[in-house]
């Protein structure tokens, strides 16, 4: 088989080159929008949930259970990477830095360069030169979805790409008995292990279609069967991040399991066709009615024209080598048109990244093994008919803005002509440079446009301004309130922010708040107090929270031994001047009484007079110790009894009354409660929770790292000297007007 390494001093300095151009794409997003990587859900659930993370494990705790969090408070179930070594680590750093927009911005450019080596390192597996997968490098977290969604918002599905495309570049070399077993095993479990199924998902899906496309190159069932094997291990191990929400479903909003099929977020397949025109503007539903305010389909600006660039007689005859790209680029282009849910993945434009990732992959491998610019002006006049298609499809999704898709398609020409004349006249490495710094200002251009972006909740980003204008509200807090009410011109530190919490805001400011954002909310708590993914609550919140539960004769509020209920002053207008209910008052914060009004308990914090105990009946019950996930108690009965705990029905439950396990059960569908047995004289009751199926999950992972260890001794024991890549010539043949890479080579 023909040697396609290239040198490696070319690989380290296009790598480098590929590092220091995502730094650069960033700096250009930034100068359109410094908060570009600060805004949506990162602002409201990841960064804030870092905070609070990182300064449990300081105090030594895996906080994988938080009861006074009730709602979102089962971290085990979240997207809380509590299996993930990489995000224990930036959870470890988050509590010392007061800039979380800094923080954030920081930490996604680590992953951006994570990511463009990683398409990089797979381009040349693929046999791609050094240029040409630079630039697909470079290009990869500058595509639409990925730029506009998950780098500025959604971090599990930004983090668990980056590390999935290592693993597809280590499948690959292992496959093809260049590389072993571990990075695979490695780079798999860190993309299943973010806590968020759908990189998991496509990271499977990745791994299935390389696997059939080396059975298709190597003609061989041996090396697809072991990559398959290896990559079954890293899935077992990573089952041990899933089995907690699966078996934790039936109590979420998530316990369906269903497949049905809608228009929401379902993109049309010839949305692709606007995939190299930077003003695109798609058209398919989601939030923001029919056409969208962002260029998500957008890919890169050379990859259409491209297409005429290269050799397509010498490209037919490796299209064996490459047919794993195009099955996995095939496969995620039919997954973004629908179903819209299938069980927990919805809204299937999330896969768009994967479709950018398996075309931007095909045209740069394609480029970097067979461009041409022989008979460069009929291949010019191809790419011309291409840019007007392009123009045409973008004008047909959003006609209004024509004008801009006219220059738009101008100026891609203009690149494209530049590039094929450097290629021509100076040779590859400058041709593919002014492509890669194409990609900066495009980038600037397309977040500028997209200014003021839709998505920002504009929460406070330093810390400890906003613990200085927010009321220190000891104990734990219930707090009412609607984030629809608030006005665009309030949601600043003194407006509504230094009042108000929603989302995980509260974990930036270091206070207990009932719930927090929580994409798996627990169900009937939920439909208690109206209560929805973002804290937000309907008007008779207020009734329901106050009502009482009849089986203990206790209100909702008691059962949980809140402190204080918040309630926000738009929801209920007449809060602070009607009759409190028993045993709560009034209470004044100076500064605040714009925004809410506070209930707090006439005899103080109850949430610290006896552990989590919230009601006993027909017993007497004294709290012993308290921990997030155990709780003990002295207990007495002479008739048997009840006792009720300020803790939220989770499946993982155990309860012992002097060592034996007795029944236990949920009042309100909600509150663990324990039946203590008559005649109960100085019992010792221990309520004990663990993440359901963690006992599985530990034998899961023990076993997979044995397995791996047996692939490992395989991999070792079979390799040969002459598999060593650095005693492999650089002998492919160079193209025409390509000599400063010819140089290199010799």
């Amino acid at each position: 088989m023909e040697s396609r390494t290239p040198p490696r001093r070319a690989v380290y300095l296009w790598g480098l080159l590929t590092s220091l151009g995502v730094i650069a794409g960033y700096g250009a997003v930034l100068l359109a929008n410094a908060r570009h990587f600060y805004t949506d859900d990162t602002e409201s659930q990841y960064v804030p949930l870092w905070v609070m993370l990182g300064r449990r494990l300081r105090d030594g705790e895996l906080p994988v259970l938080v009861p006074e969090h009730w709602m979102a408070g089962n971290y085990a179930i979240e997207e809380a990477g509590l299996l993930n070594p990489p995000q224990l680590l930036i959870d470890l750093i988050a509590p010392s830095v007061g800039n979380l927009a800094l923080y954030a911005t920081v930490v996604k450019l680590v992953f951006a360069i994570i990511l463009g080596l990683g398409v990089y390192r797979i381009c040349l597996a693929y046999g791609a030169r050094v240029q040409w997968a630079a630039l697909a490098g470079v290009s990869i977290p500058f595509t639409g979805w990925l730029l506009f969604f998950d780098e500025a918002s959604w971090m599990t599905a930004f983090t668990g790409t980056a590390w999935m495309v290592h693993a597809w570049a280590s499948g690959v070399r292992y496959a093809r008995g260049r590389g072993g077993p571990i990075p695979v095993f490695v780079y798999l479990y860190l993309a299943i292990s973010v806590q968020y199924v759908f990189p998991a998902v496509e990271a499977g899906m990745m791994i299935v279609a390389v696997a059939i496309g080396e059975l298709i190159y190597q003609r061989t069932w041996r090396p697809s069967l072991r990559l398959l094997a290896v990559s079954g291990l890293a899935a077992l191990a990573g089952s041990a991040t899933y089995l907690p929400s699966m078996l934790s479903a039936k109590v979420t909003w998530r316990g369906t399991a269903q497949i049905n099929n809608d228009q929401f977020l379902t993109v049309p397949w010839s949305e692709s066709l606007n995939a190299s025109l930077p003003s695109t503007l798609p058209a398919f539903t989601s939030w923001w009615g029919y056409v969208q305010p962002m260029p998500v389909v957008y890919i890169a600006w050379f990859l259409i024209p491209a297409l005429a660039f290269i050799d397509w007689g010498r490209a037919r005859a490796a299209w064996r080598e490459l047919s794993g790209i195009a099955l996995f680029a095939i496969a995620a282009l039919m997954w973004t048109a629908g179903p819209g849910t299938i069980g927990p993945l919805r809204w299937p434009a999330r896969v768009l990244p994967m479709v950018a990732l398996g075309l931007l992959l095909l045209v740069c491998v394609l480029l970097g093994r067979f461009a041409t610019f022989k008979d460069w002006r009929a291949r010019g006049i191809a790419a011309a008919v291409l840019i007007g298609l392009l123009w045409v499809r973008s004008f047909a999704a959003d006609p209004h803005n024509w004008l801009v898709h006219l220059g738009a398609a101008l100026a891609v020409a203009a690149l494209g002509a530049l590039v094929v004349w450097l290629a021509v006249r100076r040779g590859t490495s400058a041709a593919v440079a002014l492509a890669i710094v194409a990609v900066f200002p495009i980038a600037w251009f397309q977040v500028d446009r997209a200014q003021p972006t839709p998505m920002s909740w504009n929460l406070p980003s330093d810390r400890d301004a906003a613990k200085a204008a927010f009321p220190e509200f000891a104990g734990t807090t219930l707090q009412l309130g609607d984030r629809g009410l608030i006005q665009p011109g309030e949601r600043t530190l003194d407006g509504a922010y230094g009042s108000l919490v929603f989302g995980n805001y509260a974990k930036d400011l270091e206070r207990t708040y009932v719930s927090g954002y929580t994409p798996n909310g627990h169900f009937w708590f939920g439909d208690m107090l109206c209560m929805r993914w973002d804290t937000s609550v309907c008007p008779d919140a207020y009734r329901r929270a106050f009502a009482v539960e009849p089986s203990t004769g206790k209100t909702i509020v008691d059962l949980m031994n809140v402190d204080r209920v918040v309630l926000q002053k738009a929801l209920f207008p007449e809060a602070g001047a009607e009759e409190p209910p028993a045993g709560w008052q009034w209470v004044d914060y100076p500064g605040h009484e714009n925004y809410i009004a506070v209930l707090e308990r006439e005899d103080g914090l109850i949430s610290t007079r006896n552990g989590r105990i919230s009601a006993v009946q027909g017993a007497t019950a004294v709290s012993v110790a308290e921990s997030d996930t155990t709780s003990r108690v002295k207990v007495d009965s002479d008739g048997g009894g009840r006792v009720v705990f300020a803790r939220l029905g989770w499946p993982g439950y155990r309860a012992d009354l002097d060592g034996k396990e007795v029944p236990f059960t949920v009042v309100a569908k909600s509150f663990v409660a324990v039946d203590i047995p008559a005649g109960t004289r100085d019992g010792d009751l221990t309520l004990t929770w663990r993440p359901p199926g963690w006992k599985i999950g530990g034998a899961a992972i023990a076993l997979s790292l044995a397995g791996l260890g047996v692939f490992e001794w395989l991999y070792l024991r079979g390799r040969k000297p002459e598999d060593d890549e650095s005693a492999a010539p650089a002998v492919e043949s160079i193209p025409d007007g390509d000599a400063e890479l010819a140089d290199a080579v010799r």
